[in-house]
């Protein structure tokens, strides 16, 4: 396994900010950990990647006890946490190369992970001086630098504009082809477009853990939205075969929801037809990522 987490939990005063949580990511997987403001994300983070202590629990990162053996982890983890530390007077290049020092890398590694994140173009200027898109591949380009297994970003398109946010989006796709990727977002689209497998995170506990695909065709649920030409009543909708709830929306159109492997449509057009009734709309509405989240979060 690339992470181990194994009954972490970490308080803050009387705020518990993880509470007996456990799981584990396997060698190149890319799991986004997601969760609502002040839910655990970044604490959790941070504690993966030596800069604070669990009060209890173990966390393993490589095989390295984050406690016993932190240099270890460190030399492992490539790390953007969520407000990228920069230095904004200092050009690309010398900022690179000031990291490579610290990680003792050879300096040919700077030309790499220039082309390996886009940088090329804006590699002759200062940080200062780069958009924020450019800012971030330069601090992915940090986290690469000593060729770590394992990638740990916080919100790492946190302000990008929808053109720079593609751009991060592919990068850490195709950076996620070789290395074991853990990020935290608010950007379920980012999500459904990056990653593997989802972990949500409420109030400190884990309330989701699944690939990405399970979770959003968990218990073959489907949402079906019907506008009818007439009123009918709920006693008659509610008779429909596999029909888990229903609501009247607005006028005569309905919110269905099923639980079947099978097409529902078909079922309700011949429901419309028995009552006498015409279907001037009928479509379906999978759930998406950030409806489940909303469900699993809200308190």
């Amino acid at each position: 396994m690339s992470i181990e987490v194994k009954n972490i939990s970490k308080s803050y005063g009387a705020q518990k900010a993880l509470d007996n949580i456990s799981f584990a990511v396997k060698k190149g997987e890319i799991v986004g950990f997601l969760g609502p403001n002040g839910a655990g994300k970044s604490t959790l983070m941070k504690i993966l990647t030596t800069y604070i202590s669990a009060d209890e629990g173990e966390a393993i990162v490589n095989g390295n006890d984050v406690i016993t053996n932190p240099k270890a982890v460190q030399k492992s983890v490539g790390y953007l946490p969520e407000h990228n530390p920069l230095y904004l007077d200092l050009y690309v290049r010398e900022y690179l190369a000031f990291n490579a020092d610290v990680y003792k890398v050879a300096k040919s590694r700077i030309d790499e992970v220039i082309i390996l994140t886009g940088l090329t173009p804006e590699s002759h200027k200062k940080i200062g001086q780069l958009s924020k898109g450019y800012r971030q591949r330069v601090g992915l380009a940090t986290a690469l630098l000593h060729n770590p297994d394992v990638l740990i970003l916080d919100e790492p398109t946190t302000g990008l504009d929808p053109n720079q946010l593609v751009e991060i989006r592919d990068l850490i796709k195709n950076i996620g082809k070789d290395k074991t990727v853990f990020l935290s977002t608010h950007i379920m689209q980012e999500v459904e477009a990056i990653c593997d497998r989802v972990i949500i995170i409420n109030q400190g506990k884990i309330v989701a853990d699944k690939k990405l695909d399970v979770l959003i065709s968990v218990n073959d649920e489907q949402i079906i939205e019907v506008e009818f030409d007439y009123k009918i009543e709920e006693e008659a909708v509610a008779k429909i075969p596999h029909l888990k709830s229903y609501k009247n929306t607005h006028d005569f159109v309905w919110e269905l929801t099923f639980v079947s492997d099978k097409d529902m449509r078909p079922a309700v057009f011949d429901f419309a037809h028995d009552n006498g009734l015409k279907t001037l709309q009928l479509n379906q509405k999978n759930k998406n990522l950030e409806s489940i989240f909303r469900e699993m979060t809200k308190n």
